[in-house]
């Protein structure tokens, strides 16, 4: 039987079924940062009060609620929980050899510092795996590395997060820009224009804010040229690149011109002094010492995994070969076809159960669900292929690759419970209506709504954990708001996703994709209370952005 979903189930009013649908919010903010529950305790304990409001509240049938969920926690195992055991299975692997000792004493042979050691880790490196493949990988690789080159685990996984910030609205070759048009029918280009004239302003902050987290007024003072290098390299590449050949390469661009500038400009400037963490100097002298009887053989070797790991990430990114992994390539080359034939095996969309379909939407329209397993398109199988490759790079034996996977694969267990978990409550909260009724309620803030529209946003990540999903959640309701009130739906749809962005550092999914990443298992609320602060100040400067850009800084619309 079918079911139709209801926006304003509590008495027929918006206001009070808004604050029913955010009572799990408010819960899961609670238990993390207030009473410091373990990440899979707060993630069952959320999905469940939310399953439960969904069916008293919102009066969704049990059985449609909970084969939602199961939907949901399927795509939190597949594909953002395969690309976190890979990730670390990768890492694990190249620190099981020492070769991760010898890729430590490289980064701190460019540079010893570790505020420049974050700024080409966290923000460029991280910034060109959001662009290539998105998900948790630039967080899980980037903050790892990071915890290996000596940070504090806390700190690592922290400033990926915060870092990961600029890239988010173009990540995975700007798939969160590119899925907006279809629902709203908006052009991208037009979408990625005005994303391009406001994330570059957080793309010049964002460099500085990370120092200044880590070191404090005076020691970023000290880097201050090379913050500025970094910086500005992103953001004028990303705002040329989004305006002028569209949302597909702005972050691999960015990144590359970020990482070659700053390279290039510390080959002729060095800060007055060295900054570490206080208890690091026995292992800055021991990369002393490594560095001198290091060649550059040995080097290129260590480094060769995450060479291999960017170069198969991008291939996974690039449109037609993505389309032959997932069984959808229609051209006529002869390679992708063979991959297509393979791919279409390994692509499976079964129907959910009692779910498929059987949804309607306010309008009455039927709502499509599919269990998305793409086994060979996700990026999380091309990071196993680079661990197999490596497995040949650095000379591990077969029964030592296999039992590294074991291992990897017992240390993420509870990760993986958490990831499901919040991914279900997702999909629980999005097919019971209640992320719309948030939506709706936020919309009604009439002039204010400029203000509001990019914590719509925030709010769309921080329960999806995706700034595509996002887009596709409130997508249509920002354009259907801001054209009732005179304000540029472009913008509006531009403010959702620039707002998103730095929903992501606070959202279920990353923080137990971060800690899972540095060993942090069980500390996700001491992560949490670590980005929840941040994220909430960014939110309200994006905000004042947007209401700017709607007023007195309107020449900025394209």
């Amino acid at each position: 039987m079918q079911w139709k979903q209801d926006f304003t189930p509590i008495a027929d009013q918006l206001w009070l079924s808004a604050i029913v649908a955010l009572i799990p919010i408010l819960y899961f903010f609670w238990a993390l940062a207030v009473k410091r529950m373990k990440g899979h305790v707060t993630g069952l304990t959320t999905l469940l009060l939310a399953l439960v409001l969904a069916v008293i509240a919102y009066r969704m049938p049990a059985g449609k609620a909970v084969m939602s969920v199961t939907q949901g926690a399927v795509y939190g195992l597949l594909p953002i929980g395969w690309i976190i055991i890979t990730s670390v299975f990768l890492y694990k692997l190249t620190v099981k050899t020492g070769h991760f000792d010898i890729i430590r004493n490289s980064v701190v042979s460019l540079t010893e510092d570790r505020r420049l050691q974050a700024l080409l880790i966290a923000f460029s490196f991280g910034a060109f795996l959001e662009g290539a493949a998105g998900f948790g990988a630039p967080v899980a690789i980037s903050a790892a590395l990071l915890a290996g080159l000596g940070f504090n685990p806390l700190y690592a996984a922290g400033i990926c997060l915060i870092a990961n910030t600029a890239p988010v609205a173009f990540g995975a070759v700007g798939i969160p820009i590119i899925s907006m048009e279809g629902p709203t029918g908006v052009p991208a280009m037009e979408i990625s224009k005005m994303v391009g004239r406001q994330l570059p302003f957080l793309s010049v902050f964002i460099p500085f804010y990370l120092v200044l987290i880590m070191a404090g007024w005076k020691k970023t003072v000290e880097v201050l040229p090379a913050i500025i290098v970094s910086g500005v390299s992103f953001a004028l590449t990303q705002y040329l690149t989004s305006n002028f050949l569209g949302p597909e390469l702005p972050d691999i661009l960015s990144s590359l011109v970020s990482i070659v500038a700053l390279a290039v400009f510390l080959k002729y400037w060095k800060p007055k002094s060295t900054f570490r963490f206080a208890t690091e100097s026995e292992v800055a002298a021991a990369g002393q010492v490594a560095r001198a009887t290091q060649r550059g053989g040995e080097v290129f070797r260590a480094w060769s995994p995450f060479l291999v790991l960017t170069a198969l990430i991008s291939l996974w990114g690039i449109p037609q070969v993505k389309a032959a992994l997932t069984g959808h390539y229609e051209g006529t080359n002869g390679l992708l076809k063979l991959v297509n034939a393979i791919g279409a095996h390994l692509t499976f969309m079964p129907p959910v159960p009692g779910l498929n379909n059987q949804i309607l939407n306010p309008s009455g329209q039927p709502i499509a669900a599919v269990y998305k397993l793409e086994l060979l398109g996700t990026a999380g199988t091309a990071i196993l292929l680079a661990a197999v490759v490596t497995k040949f790079i650095i000379g591990i034996s077969w029964k030592d690759w296999g039992r590294t996977f074991v291992e990897t694969l017992n240390e993420l267990k509870y990760p993986i419970v958490t990831i499901a978990s919040v991914v279900g409550f997702a999909y629980i909260a999005n097919s019971s209506g209640m992320s719309t009724t948030l939506g709706m309620a936020l919309a009604k803030t009439g002039p204010l709504f400029p203000f509001f529209s990019p914590i719509l946003g925030w709010l769309g990540v921080f329960i999806t954990g995706s700034d595509t999903s996002s887009n596709l959640l409130f997508g249509n309701l920002q354009k259907v708001t801001a054209t009732s009130i005179g304000m540029d739906p472009v913008l509006a749809l531009a403010a959702n996703s620039s707002g998103g962005v730095v929903g992501k550092m606070v959202s279920p999914q990353s923080i137990a994709v971060a800690c899972a990443a540095v060993g942090l298992t069980g500390k996700e609320s001491d992560l949490f209370r670590f980005t929840v602060k941040h994220s909430i100040f960014l939110i309200i400067l994006v905000g004042i952005l947007v209401y700017l850009q709607s007023t007195v800084l309107s020449w900025m619309i394209p």
